[in-house]
């Protein structure tokens, strides 16, 4: 048994979950965030459980070949980029064994069944959507990211994530507010009813190449607003939006319910393929339009149709995989729970044309049993569920229904493999995996998989 605050000398022998490598003394595994498979490490032990350690880089005596230096000079205090010390091939080679890896255990499938994780060209600045907390801290005015697992705010001129535009803008907020003794609405790490600008979210359309800059503020008003949005009109050349969102509440929500448009439009524009979306501050949109559209399509792929299937499309979101299907189906419904994304959902439909679809407000575990009461029978089900999954009932629903086809999209390979689990007793075979990394430098990996129905 190792003990805390001791240090140790080990061989890393694989990456986890999270991209730590992971060592292991007599058989007890010990966690360490930085260190790569194939190094010799030294560690000191910070956290000793029964079955398990978690240890702190000391020193790297043996180098992976793998291990590249990062980018960012905030990197280590950060907790936004997890495996930037990761050259993009090993990132890619990551996310694909991490998938295979739950496939097999957590699923019992065959993992060959995956795929190679689908790439990006330039693995840095992919992110449409920025969302900067802010900060007094020490009386200086702190705006960038929190530090991970922390609320201490990073204080940051550049984010190699996000669209260069981005970091203009910060600094623009930031002289503005220093110029006028702004102050944030947060002290210290606590609420502070004084304050003001609580966050900062920038949005672009990476195709329309529309800008828009949301204030996170309390309920105040904006002293020397005109200003602001003056130095923007002139630094920012494709600015279209100036929104001030309200979030008074002592809360980690980032966004309150309420908008006012201080400048120019309430939403921008931008593409996903041919069709086009309205982003307004509180709509969700993919953050990485180009992974978007080679997930999509693989999608539409694995879908396979010919123009004479009905789809059900559950978790449709505001229906961009919805409208992807449409181009090829008879007919797409679409599900989801929230309603302003079904709102959004009709008037994308709307102003891109698509008259075969149709979208319904509730869970898909109900909404999908009563469509098929009603005599609407899926050739095809495509679902896209948050980080915890399908619901149980949905599952068995979709068994139920016996569609040809089955269209997996996930953003957790956990929950993935326990569903498709699942989806193999009530009638369904795994086909093919498809790993595609929507968040190169980070942990995360999306995946669609495509079902097909055993006959009997």
């Amino acid at each position: 048994m190792v003990e805390n605050k001791k240090e140790y000398i080990v061989n890393i022998e694989s990456l986890g979950y999270e991209g730590e490598g992971v060592a292991k003394i007599d058989g007890y595994p010990i966690f360490i965030p930085g260190a790569l498979k194939g190094e010799r490490v030294r560690i000191e032990i910070v956290k000793a459980k029964k079955k398990y350690a978690y240890g702190k880089l000391l020193e790297i005596i043996e180098k992976s070949n793998e291990r590249r230096e990062p980018k960012c000079i905030n990197y280590e205090k950060c907790g936004g980029c997890t495996l930037m010390h990761l050259n993009y091939e090993a990132q890619l080679d990551f996310k694909f064994h991490r998938v295979k890896d739950c496939i097999k255990k957590i699923g019992g499938l065959d993992y060959n069944l995956v795929k190679h994780t689908l790439g990006m060209k330039n693995e840095y600045r992919y992110r449409n959507k920025a969302i900067f907390s802010v900060g007094l801290i020490e009386e200086k005015i702190s705006i960038g990211f929190f530090s991970e697992k922390t609320h201490e705010i990073i204080n940051m001129d550049m984010c190699l994530l996000q669209d260069k535009e981005a970091d203009k803008i910060v600094e623009i907020i930031r002289g503005w507010m220093a110029k006028y003794s702004i102050m944030p609405a947060k002290k210290d790490g606590v609420f502070y009813e004084q304050g003001l600008i609580r966050n900062i979210m920038i949005r672009k359309g990476f195709k329309s190449n529309e800008v828009m800059v949301v204030l996170v503020t309390t309920n105040k008003e904006i002293p020397y607003k005109e200003e602001l949005i003056s130095n923007l009109e002139k630094e920012v050349s494709n600015l279209t939006s100036v929104i001030q969102n309200i979030n008074s509440k002592d809360t980690n929500l980032v966004l309150g319910d309420k908008c006012a448009t201080l400048w120019g439009q309430d939403y921008i524009c931008d593409y996903i393929g041919k069709y086009k979306f309205n982003i307004s501050p509180l709509s969700f949109f993919q953050v990485n339009p180009v992974q978007t559209e080679a997930l999509y399509s693989k999608a539409l792929e694995y879908a396979d149709l010919n123009g004479n299937e009905t789809v059900f499309d559950a978790y449709c979101g505001t229906g961009t995989i919805t409208l992807f299907l449409s181009q090829k189906a008879k007919k797409v419904y679409g599900v989801e729970i929230v309603e302003q994304a079904i709102q959004n959902a009709r008037i994308n439909a709307k102003q891109n044309g698509i008259t075969n679809s149709e979208f319904s407000i509730g869970k898909s575990e109900e909404i999908i049993p009563k469509l098929i009461q009603e005599g609407v029978k899926p050739d095809i089900i495509v679902v896209d569920p948050p980080r915890k999954g399908c619901d149980a009932k949905l599952l068995d629903a979709i068994g139920e229904a016996q569609p040809k086809r089955v269209v997996y999209v996930s953003c957790d390979p956990s929950t993935l493999a326990r569903d498709l689990k699942h989806l193999e007793t009530v009638g369904y075979k795994v086909i093919e995996v498809q790993p595609v990394d929507m968040f190169p430098m980070t942990k995360h990996v999306e995946t669609v998989v495509k079902m097909s129905r055993v006959d009997k």
